[in-house]
Parts: structure tokens; C-alpha cells; sequence
């Protein structure tokens, strides 16, 4: 089977199928993308990098500004897949993320060759992530600007063959009409590799709070406002006045990967540490963390947090929950999907600082009664998110769209709790 997978970053959420596809030799697997990662390497899985052909224009209408920068990936990527076919290769079948824009012209490279399209997001003026803060409005040309960004994802939803959507939450966000030939099937996590470990010890480079009894753990890729950060610093300034041999662990980037950064030039980062009285000895920032070292930071929490707007669920959180952490989350609709209150996890509210505080103290000072909280958060991600019984499927999905069969023939579908479901489907009524 000969299969090409495209997305601007490498290997992102294709990882484990790409990885699974080209450990078999039968397969030819190339992978199409602007970043080209020289340090990671996929046996098996050629990879192909292609850049924009010239500079976006200034001066664009604020409209037409992302379909433009769109349009220029996916002429990019188009041209790349002109060429791969030129060389002898033709794809069984694409597999590329909606969105960027680099799969909006494939099916014109490729018009025999079925495509399958990952889509992770799609923008609505309300019931989301956009006007979710009350402090932060949304204005009439923001408002307009969502359907430019909403083009490639559209273009891509009438041209491929089908579709899949990681999370019930983040399929509900996609127009109605395209529903049924999008099922749910999330990326999979690493429950071999993620798991408990309940003496771990916090070592990592630079940092060793090895005899430290209390450590709340924060990790994300970017410190913003998407991800809650400004309000759990503000948490974290009352957790250190009431528990004073309390250590705080912020894993992370001092960027923004999703929303505005600050009209005044600072850092969310920088922001808070001006504003808040934050005990620098107690208070610790390590940068991006290697894969294993971000295990041992799961591990050896005491209380983890995740905070998120109405929005694409992190991985971490599920992470977090595979190496049996006890994890206070804000209580928003991505979040309720995965997190029973009192169950798997507990729940506060995403906008009150006073209120995650309150939610972490009673976590550190009810850890032993919640114990059944960490067992739980490892079966949730073992029952409905194990890589181990997630991949097979992805793989038996790509086959059968390589084939030309029913792409659902063959593979499971569950349902979350308490939805109304079609089964043979895989999607959701209404």
C-alpha cells in the first residue's frame, strides 16, 4: 500500500500510524511536510518538505489574509504532490490535517486516489472557544474573520472521501451536513509508556525536588489564556500563602500557540511574574521537556492541572490521567467529556482563581481519600483512548479507503456516555 500523509508539522498526530505503516516493508509511506524535524526519524517513512513558492503579499484584507496563506500551502503541496507523481509515486490513499490548507488541492493532484482528512477544529462565533471569555468580546470584524479561516476546512469536507474528529466535543463543532462522513476516533495514547508510577521521585535537569511531599504540576505547550495559565498563576500566588511547603511545576513554552498574544508586547509569562507575588524558590519553570522526563513530571505529581477553554482537547490531559494522576480541570465541555467530578478527576471553575485554588488545596489535603480518583483516570484513558486498541482501527481505516471499501467496514465504534448514537455509522444524531 502506498500511502502519503501531509501535515505542516512532522509527525503530529499521524506519529503512530505513520510509524506502524512503515515498519512494514510491503508499504511505501512518504510524508509531506513544511517542517522537516531532521532530528526524528520514522524507519520506514520518506519524508518529503515543501516550502511556499513565494512571500504572502502585504498588504491583504484582514478577510482574505488566512485563505491567502492557506492557498499558498496547499499550492505548495500541490506542486510537491505534481512531482511525487512525476517520480512514480501515486498514493493509494491521502491522509492529511484540514485546516493549514496543504490538503485543499490533493484531490486535483490525485482525483482517482482516496483522501481522508483529520479535522480537529471548526470556528463558531459562539457556544466555543471564540466569545467564551466575557473580558474579552468579540468584535464585529473577528466575528467575519472566522468563515475566511473556516474555508480549507470546508474545502476539504466536500472534497474528501471521509473524515475523522479525536474528540464527541470536537465533532459537534462541525457543520451538520458533513457529519456523517466524519466519525470520532481519537489519536490514541501511549498507555505503555505513560503509566503510574507511585514512587517516582521529581528529578529532572537542573530541577530535584525528590524530598518535596507537595507538587502541583502544570503542563502546556504554550502560557496563555486558551490554556487557563493566567488564572492558574493567579491560584498558584494563593496555594503558596496557605501551604507553605507546597512546590509548583509549570512545563512548557513562553509562547502562545492559540489566541492573541498581550496588546503590550509582554508575555503571559512575563505578566504574571511582574504582577503576582510568586516565591521564586518555590515556583519552577522547565522549558520543554524531553518525552521522558514529561512522564516524570506526571508521575510524580501530587496534583496535576489542567485548565481549557471550549476547545481542542490536549493531549495531556489524557496523558496525565494515564500515569494515574489526580487532576483538578476546568469544568468546560471538552473537559466533561473525559472527567467525572468526584470520579476520575475534579472539576472547578475555568475563570476563578480563588475557585482552582480552593479545588487544588482540597486535592492536597484529601489525596489519600481520592486515591480511587487516580485509579479511575488510568481506566478512563485504558476503556475509551488506548493507543494499543485505537491503532489497529486508524490502520484498518486507512486500508479500506485504500481499497475502496466502506471506510468504517471492520472497525469498532463506540459511544461516549449518555449521547445518542448511531452505531453503524459511528456518528452522532443531530
Amino acid at each position: 500500500m502506498r500511502v502519503l500523509f501531509i501535515h505542516p508539522n512532522f509527525p503530529a498526530q499521524f506519529r503512530h500510524m505513520a510509524a506502524a505503516l512503515g515498519a512494514n516493508a510491503r508499504n511505501q509511506v512518504v510524508f509531506a511536510t513544511m517542517n522537516e524535524r531532521p532530528e526524528w526519524k520514522i524507519p520506514g517513512v520518506r519524508k518529503a518538505v515543501f516550502g511556499l513558492k513565494a512571500k504572502p503579499p502585504e498588504g491583504a484584507h484582514f478577510l482574505a489574509a488566512p485563505f491567502q496563506e492557506a492557498a499558498m500551502k496547499g499550492e505548495a503541496a500541490y506542486f510537491l504532490a505534481r512531482e511525487l507523481q512525476k517520480n512514480g509515486f501515486t498514493p493509494d490513499v491521502v491522509v492529511g490535517h484540514s485546516g493549514w490548507g496543504t490538503t485543499m488541492f490533493l484531490k486535483d493532484a490525485f482525483p482517482r486516489t482516496p483522501m481522508l482528512c483529520y479535522f480537529e477544529w471548526f470556528y463558531r462565533a459562539e457556544g466555543a472557544d471564540v466569545n467564551f471569555d466575557p473580558a474579552d468580546p468579540l468584535s464585529a470584524q473577528g466575528r467575519v474573520s472566522l468563515r475566511t479561516k473556516n474555508i480549507p476546512i470546508l474545502v476539504d469536507m466536500e472534497a474528501c472521501d471521509f473524515g475523522y474528529c479525536p474528540t464527541f466535543w470536537q465533532h459537534r463543532q462541525l457543520p451538520q451536513p458533513f457529519r456523517p462522513r466524519i466519525t470520532v476516533r481519537h489519536d490514541g495514547i501511549d498507555t505503555r509508556f505513560f503509566v503510574p508510577d507511585p514512587h517516582q521521585r521529581l528529578v529532572l535537569p537542573g530541577l530535584d525536588l525528590s524530598l518535596e511531599d507537595e507538587i502541583v504540576t502544570y503542563a502546556t505547550r504554550g502560557m496563555e489564556p486558551y490554556r487557563g495559565f493566567p488564572q492558574f498563576m493567579q491560584a498558584v500566588e494563593l496555594l503558596l500563602e496557605r501551604r507553605p511547603n507546597l512546590h509548583v511545576v509549570v512545563a512548557g513554552e513562553d509562547r502562545v500557540c492559540y489566541g492573541k498574544k498581550r496588546a503590550d508586547g509582554k508575555t503571559y509569562k512575563q505578566a504574571a511574574l511582574e504582577r503576582l507575588k510568586l516565591d521564586p524558590a518555590r515556583v519552577h519553570f522547565t522549558g520543554p521537556l524531553a518525552y521522558r522526563h514529561y512522564r516524570t513530571l506526571l508521575q510524580a505529581s501530587t496534583v496535576h492541572v489542567y485548565l481549557t477553554r471550549p476547545f481542542v482537547l490536549s493531549w495531556s490531559l489524557l496523558e496525565a490521567m494515564a500515569c494515574g494522576c489526580l487532576v483538578v480541570s476546568s469544568d468546560t465541555p471538552p473537559v466533561r467529556e473525559v472527567v467525572r467530578d468526584g470520579v476520575n478527576g475534579l472539576l472547578t471553575d475555568f475563570f476563578s482563581a480563588q475557585a482552582i485554588a480552593d479545588r487544588v488545596d482540597e486535592a492536597l489535603e484529601r489525596r489519600r481519600e481520592f486515591e480511587s480518583l487516580r485509579a479511575a483516570a488510568r481506566a478512563t484513558v485504558l476503556r475509551r483512548y488506548d493507543l494499543a486498541q485505537l491503532l489497529p482501527g486508524h490502520l484498518r481505516l486507512v486500508a479500506n479507503l485504500a481499497a475502496h471499501r466502506h471506510p468504517l467496514e471492520g472497525v469498532a465504534v463506540s459511544a461516549p456516555p449518555d449521547v445518542n448514537f448511531d452505531r453503524r455509522s459511528g456518528n452522532l444524531f443531530g
